[in-house]
């Protein structure tokens, strides 16, 4: 039973089986019970069943995160959202791991058989086998960051929403982000019509790093009430600081880009050189959840949220 939202990380810490995603869903839906929140599961492709706490029909505002487990890597999935350089290189070494890796395989397999048709079809299938187990692979058993920190983040906005707005706030927890955004397009697909107009705050790998950024989709930079709003989030809160990145390079791969009017939020660390990164995620090494974090990004939107019903 969860009875407070960081109880995710040591309740259920992992959520990739039909058996653990079914268990995560019972206790959120006596945690939804207890908050006073109408609950339930809706279904979508490829199995995906997303979460959903309150009304998506009559919010102006959801307030979303993916629930899935990623696949465990021997590679992080290394993230420079603001370094177009450094992001095309690693996607460039990635490839070329992976190609390497399928060739050495299936020049073995040719050599030993002696037969070249073999080796290039073996060649084929470790490629592709690799790039299926980035997406599907086993359960990564720390998952810290991503995303139980976006769950742990919405469960704590819901619990401490004021009841005055609880009527403009809807909470979703998306299913198969992991397998290509899979329970957002669902979402998406079946509130067509109210989510053209809907504010979407994507919460994705937000317990790692002191930088808080949120990434506006293109039409939503476009519209200056919603960007004033969204800007009364900027600050430094301590050793922390909340900014909006809505010009030049910009890339966070996240469940917000199916959505006219998504924003990406995430935490990252920063180097001299680089700039703004997440590097360990899918990876063992990712262990860190800052509650810190959390409760910034709690009182911060909260505060957006409030500000814009008053006006």
């Amino acid at each position: 039973m969860i009875t407070k939202p960081m109880d995710v990380l040591e309740q259920f810490p992992i959520r990739k089986s039909k058996k653990q995603k079914q268990a995560f869903r019972d206790a959120v839906a006596e945690y939804a019970k207890v908050q006073g929140y109408e609950y339930r599961v809706e279904k979508g492709s490829m199995g995906s069943q997303n979460v959903i706490l309150g009304d998506p029909e009559k919010a102006k505002y959801l307030v979303t995160a993916h629930y899935d487990t990623p696949a465990s890597l021997f590679i992080p999935n290394f993230i420079t959202p603001c370094n177009f350089l450094v992001f095309l290189l690693y996607q460039i070494a990635i490839v070329a791991l992976f190609m390497v890796a399928a060739f050495v395989m299936g020049f073995t397999f040719g050599i030993i058989t002696r037969s070249p048709e073999l080796g290039g079809s073996i060649a084929g299938l470790v490629y592709w086998g690799m790039l299926i187990v980035m997406m599907v692979g086993p359960a990564n058993k720390n998952n810290a960051n991503d995303n139980t920190s976006g769950v742990v983040s919405v469960l704590e906005m819901a619990r401490s929403m004021p009841e005055n707005l609880r009527n403009r706030v809807c909470f979703v927890l998306f299913d198969l982000e992991e397998a290509g955004l899979v329970g957002s397009s669902s979402f998406r697909k079946t509130h067509k019509k109210t989510t053209e107009h809907q504010i979407i705050l994507n919460l994705d790998c937000v317990g790692d790093g002191d930088e808080i950024v949120m990434f506006p989709t293109k039409k939503f930079i476009k519209n200056d009430q919603m960007m004033t709003n969204l800007c009364r989030c900027v600050g430094h809160y301590g050793d922390k600081s909340i900014a909006v990145k809505a010009k030049g390079f910009r890339y966070y791969p996240s469940d917000q880009a199916k959505f006219p009017y998504g924003v990406g939020i995430a935490a990252f660390n920063r180097g001299k050189v680089i700039g703004l990164y997440c590097s360990r995620i899918h990876t063992n090494k990712d262990t860190i959840l800052e509650e810190t974090n959390v409760n910034i990004l709690r009182a911060a939107l909260t505060s957006m949220i409030g500000a814009d019903t008053a006006e």
